[in-house]
This record gives C-alpha cells, structure tokens and sequence, in this order.
C-alpha cells in the first residue's frame, strides 16, 4: 500500500498562564501536549487515535491539517510537508472537527457554494457534488433554510459536508459522530466505509470503541502526549476487546488503578 500519511516526531508546546498552571497542578509555564509522536498511514487505510480528553489527540490532527505549527518534527501528505508546503496540504485533506462553527445566519446550500468557491471548483462541478452530498446526509429538505434553526446532528451533516467538498484524498474527522443520535450517527459511519472503499485515506479520532473496532484498520494510542501503542486493531487488542486493551494499556503507563 502506498504511504499516504508520514508523521515524524512532531512535539507541540503550549504557553501557560499563572491560572491554568495552577489549573492544570503544574510547576511550570509550558506544557507539552505533543511529544515526539511519529506514525504513518496507508491509501485506502483508516487509521483511529485513542486516547483521554488532552492526551493529544485534537493537537496531532490539527498540525497535520496545518491549522497549527509544530514547535518541532515534520509530516508529510503525499509527499507535502506540512510546514514548508501547507497549501499544497490543504488541497489534498478534508478536515472535520466537533469545534466547527458554521455561521448560523447562512443557508447550508449559500455554505457549501462559498467553500467550493474558495476551493476553485467550478459551478458544474459544485452543482453535482452538492446534489450527491446534499442528497446522501437528508440535507437537500433543509438547504434553504438557516443553520441556527437546524438541529444539532444536521449542522453536523453540514459541516462534515462542506468538509469534503473538495472530494480530497485524505481526510481528518476528530471526533465525527459527537452529538449525534444513532441515526445520524451511522449515516456518518457508513460514509467512512464508503471513502475507504473508494480507496480514500482516513485519520479518525473517537472515544467510541466499537467505532473504532468496527472502522479501523490500524490503531495509535495516545496517553500524556506520547504515542504508547500503534499497530493494528488486531495486535493491539491481543486477543481483548479494544476497550480491554486500552484500559490495560492506560493503567500500565499512567501506573493508576483503573
């Protein structure tokens, strides 16, 4: 399979104020939220970061999307650096993550022609994908009407449409199915078997085990920053279930009883 992702210890540090070290029970200015993580991904491959609340995970996602710079380390996709050739990044990834806000005051059919238009695809072109996007996520009963009068799983739907409006070969979703009901929920889901099968790359970030379990084909822990495990599913649970597994790990690193 061809490498389609390659991390290389890409460390990323945050600035703390007096406030949030006390906050955080720490005795200096500067914390580490990326340490040192390397890892790679497949075509056609999805590949699943676990892990707690602030082990890292959002972080790592949002370097390899060039939203942030790491204070040191590289990744490449597809042969672009994140940092030296971020734009060239940009065309190649689609990104979704629970913190998008979509303006509330637009339409999502206004939303999806504006980022297609930053994007530079032609009005055909848009017309089709919206048509296909709009019509696979039950978006097209409500693409006139304003995102502030939408429910929270339809504003997903939204975004994670206007993620992927681009039709990119790799795509980054932190956390997709957050805040949705179990329909919505395996709308999501089923997509993401569907850009696997259409030989798409996917990075996906869940606290949802049996998502993980059921989409990926290789897992990477991460606990404190650093990347503990990474091989595949099947390796990793060791003959448990994954959410075994990772509780194991998580207690063997942290050295808590859980």
């Amino acid at each position: 399979m061809k490498e389609i992702l390659t991390v290389t210890n890409l460390t990323k540090t945050f600035k703390l104020s007096k406030k949030q070290q006390k906050l955080k029970k720490l005795n200096k200015p500067v914390l580490t939220a990326v340490d040192n993580v390397s890892f790679s991904s497949y075509e056609g491959e999805v590949f699943g970061l676990l892990g707690p609340n602030g082990a890292g995970k959002t972080t790592t996602m949002r370097m390899i999307a060039t939203l942030i710079n790491p204070v040191s380390g590289e990744a490449t996709v597809d042969g672009f650096s994140i940092t030296k050739q971020p734009q060239k990044v940009r065309e190649k990834i689609g990104f979704l993550t629970n913190e998008l806000k979509l303006d509330e005051f637009f339409t999502p059919n206004y939303l999806f022609d504006y980022f297609s238009s930053l994007h530079g695809i032609s009005k055909d072109k848009t017309r089709e994908r919206k048509e296909l996007l709009f019509t696979k996520f039950g978006i097209d009963k409500f693409a006139e009407v304003k995102v502030g009068n939408l429910s929270q799983g339809m504003k997903q739907k939204i975004s994670l449409a206007i993620s992927i409006v681009h039709d990119p070969s790799f795509v980054i979703f932190d956390e997709p199915t957050n805040g949705l009901d179990v329909i919505s929920a395996k709308v999501v889901t089923d997509f993401l078997i569907e850009l696997k099968k259409q030989g798409k790359s996917v990075i996906l970030s869940t606290h949802i085990f049996n998502l993980a379990e059921d989409l990926c084909d290789r897992i990477g822990i991460i606990i404190n920053g650093q990347l503990v495990a990474c091989d595949t599913v099947e390796k990793v649970k060791n003959g448990k279930t994954l959410e075994s597994a990772f509780f194991d790990i998580y207690a063997d690193v942290t050295k808590e009883v859980l």
